[in-house]
């Protein structure tokens, strides 16, 4: 008989069931273990940056600057004409002063009547009393409580004056606490929703507990992992709360295709060690190979140079192939000491389960015989009429995908914040009266020494300058490190940071104002960094999509022996990935779905953004593909014709690819849930491309087209007939005869 590698481990692991879970619970325990021991090193900020923004923020970071979080607050009338000249104006400034240093948690407090004023609107009429935080920068927002609650008795005995404080220290407490709390409720909200899917999918609670609990020891075993390569590739916050949508996502469906393989055989009459060889033969090696193809994916994500998507690749490879090995050692283990009891629906004889009416997808669906009756009556007319159905599904694909050609991107930004936040309102209004001045530009500047005489008339000079150019602002202001080697010169620009203007004044100051007065000298900033993000981008773009399709594409022609269905794979995840990208612009950027989402629309989507969900969803598309055309190969193998094939391989993958499907959706759903729109953005892509993918390119597209082709399906190259024959089934000698009598399976 022959053995393929995934029905091989899966072999060993059923007969050694005890070691195989032993060695499993081992290596979670140790992996969580150690991870926690070293702890996750996560990147500095300047590694997420790229271009001039990198150095200027490498400078920054070596220069020993102490940390500061930084504070103002605004004050300014809510009507008439009061300016700083008047008393009752001047009394609230002092008010402001003496409340915040009366809390013992600030130093350096600046109002517009001191030696060094802080920045005065032209009209009068609005000023900010500066502060910093005490101690380190990172923990500040731990003690600004005191202060915010000083800055709010002030404005309560000046109701005629608005009184808001914001800054670093107060946003990480106001916002982060709140993003955090919308991430636990989405993680929270991801579990019972995937716990009742699969509930609904196998009518039976052991065989919905084991592939959540696999996926979960896959999650916190590669978390653990990833604590130990981060301290080689350092990572971003965020890579963490990725590892967990995508490790939900796939470990799930790869227990998903395991276990309906092994029911369906045992509902053959397959004994259980028969059933778990035959299920690690054909699903074990269609999760071998979408977990690679998966990977492949993600690892797209290191040609780009920027730290942030290298992270997150190191942890989206690092959760898929702990959920991979899990799948096929592990789970065989599971299903061979649990037996029949996976299917039972009473726990200790007493108690029934969410089960009890059997309203399953397998009885929603239609299920008998491991074939769907609902998608084999959908099947019927697709396959009747494939020119039909490819060009009313095809011509819906591009009409989602058009919008996409109008796809503008941004960075991130205080609008990004959705909900009801006042500290988002008091940014926008600091940004209005003193544009820039929430984000300004950073020049870094390094020297033998910055404070020398000739030094310092350099910086005047550059101020002067920048200035004169119309395209910067107050308020300037110029820190010098311990060591006076680096100034660090922050100046307001026009613009709102994100548009033409504010990138037009970054250009002035590079190529005009610095070279003049500062050579050598670096900027960074909101708007520098995404620009030189963006540059990046395009310059990797092309490098990265042409990476992730060609090794997708070897993989597929090595796993298939065909030419056809390898190029109709890329075809069609391309095509439902613009469809995605069709609907985020719809959603998000035009805003259609403002009202029903509850966002208001920033007209653009996150620079990051499209990149990451090529690279995520041209992965996970895989995953059913590989699967679905797994089990059409196997049956075609078997004798029967390309659409007696295409019919079996769709009807009997139907249960799982819908249960696949909806737990995907589901999580990626809830993301939309969360208070950033970045995040929310990533959800619905996510939600809409796997929606579509299951639906009208997997059950329509698919097999439509390989009706249309015939045997040109497996059209392979004479040249290339040196590759590897794979087997797609069991080749045992006692195969089932009923999967070669097509008219029962087709019919």
């Amino acid at each position: 008989m022959k053995r393929n590698f995934a029905a091989s481990v899966g072999g060993w692991s059923a007969r050694h069931r005890w070691w195989a879970l032993l060695i499993w619970v081992a290596f979670v325990a140790a992996a969580t273990f150690v991870g926690n021991a070293v702890g996750t090193a996560e990147m500095k900020d300047y590694e997420g940056m790229n271009g001039d923004s990198r150095q200027a923020g490498q400078i920054y970071d070596e220069a020993g600057f102490k940390n500061v979080a930084d504070e103002v607050v605004l004050v300014q009338p809510r009507s008439g004409a009061l300016t700083v000249k008047d008393p009752g104006f001047r009394q609230a400034v002092a008010d402001v002063k003496s409340a915040v240093e009366a809390t013992g948690q600030v130093e350096h407090v600046r109002t517009p009547y001191d030696r060094e004023p802080s920045p005065v609107t032209e009209d009068q009429r609005t000023t900010l009393v500066q502060f910093d935080m005490k101690g380190d920068g990172d923990t500040a927002e731990k003690r600004v409580q005191p202060v915010l609650n000083a800055v709010a008795r002030v404005q309560k005995a000046h109701p005629g004056l608005r009184i808001e404080e914001a800054g670093s220290a107060s946003a990480g407490k106001l916002i982060g606490e709140a993003i955090d709390k919308d991430f636990v409720r989405a993680e929270q909200l991801s579990l019972p929703i995937t716990l009742g899917i699969l509930l609904a999918a196998f009518g039976a609670l052991l065989a919905a507990l084991v592939p959540v609990a696999l996926a979960m020891t896959a999650i916190f075993s590669a978390t653990g992992l990833l604590a130990l390569t981060s301290h080689l590739l350092h990572v971003d916050s965020a890579t963490s709360n990725v590892m967990l949508l995508i490790g939900l996502a796939v470990g799930v469906d790869y227990s998903l295709f395991y276990i309906m393989r092994e029911r369906e055989e045992r509902a053959k009459g397959r004994d259980k060690r028969r059933a778990i060889e035959i299920a690690a033969a054909t699903s074990g090696r269609a999760v071998l190979i979408s977990g690679i193809t998966v990977i492949v994916a993600m690892a797209g994500m290191f040609l780009t140079g920027n730290g942030t998507f290298m992270g997150f690749a190191e942890g989206t490879i690092l959760v898929v192939l702990t959920a991979v090995v899990g799948s096929l050692t592990v789970l065989p283990a599971l299903l061979s000491l649990i037996g029949d009891k996976i299917n039972a629906r009473v726990i200790h004889g007493t108690v029934r389960v969410l089960t009890r009416g059997r309203v399953t997808w397998r009885r929603i669906l239609g299920v008998r015989g491991g074939q769907s009756r609902f998608w084999g009556a959908i099947m019927g007319p697709v396959l009747r009429h494939p020119v039909v159905s490819v060009v009313l599904a095809g011509g819906l694909l591009i009409g989602l995908a058009i919008p996409a050609f109008g796809l503008k991107t941004g960075a991130q930004n205080i609008d990004d914040l959705q909900g009801d936040y006042s500290i988002a309102e008091t940014f926008k209004r600091i940004d209005r009266a003193f544009p820039g001045g929430n984000d300004p530009a950073v020049v870094m500047v390094k020297a033998a020494d910055v404070t020398t005489p000739q030094f310092t008339a350099s910086i005047q000079n550059f101020k002067r300058q920048a200035l004169a150019t119309g395209e910067a602002n107050e308020p300037v202001t110029v820190t010098i490190n311990p060591d006076k080697t680096v100034a660090r010169i922050g100046i307001g620009i026009k613009g709102t940071g994100t548009d033409a203007v504010s990138e037009h004044a970054i250009h002035t100051l590079r190529e005009k104002v610095i070279p003049a007065t500062l050579p050598g000298a670096h900027v960074t900033g909101s708007a520098a960094g995404s620009m030189d993000f963006n540059d990046q981008l395009t310059r990797t773009l092309p490098l990265v999509f042409g990476f992730v399709l060609l090794l997708a594409f070897v993989l597929l022609l090595i796993s298939f022996r065909s030419l056809v269905v390898a190029v109709k794979a890329i075809l069609l995840n391309l095509l439902s990935v613009a469809a995605a990208y069709g609907v985020l612009v719809l959603v998000f950027q035009k805003g259609y779905g403002e009202g029903v989402l509850g966002f208001h629309s920033t007209g653009t989507i996150t620079n990051w953004l499209p990149l990451f969900l090529f690279v995520i969803l041209f992965g996970l598309s895989m995953d059913y593909h590989v699967f679905i055309l797994s089990r059409i190969r196997e049956a075609y193998d078997k004798g029967m014709t390309t659409e007696e094939a295409v019919t079996f391989g769709i009807r009997s993958t139907a249960a799982v690819v819908t249960s696949a499907a909806l737990i995907m959706v589901a999580v990626f759903a809830t993301f939309a849930t969360l208070s950033l729109l970045t995040f929310m953005q990533m959800g619905i892509g996510l939600a809409a491309a796997i929606l579509i993918d299951a639906t009208i390119v997997r059950a329509v597209l698919l097999p439509a087209t390989m009706k249309l082709l015939g045997d040109w399906n497996w059209y392979l190259p004479r040249w290339l007939g040196w590759l590897p024959q794979l087997s797609h089934g069991d080749d045992a000698e006692d195969a089932d005869e009923d999967e070669r009598r097509v008219p029962a399976l087709v019919g």
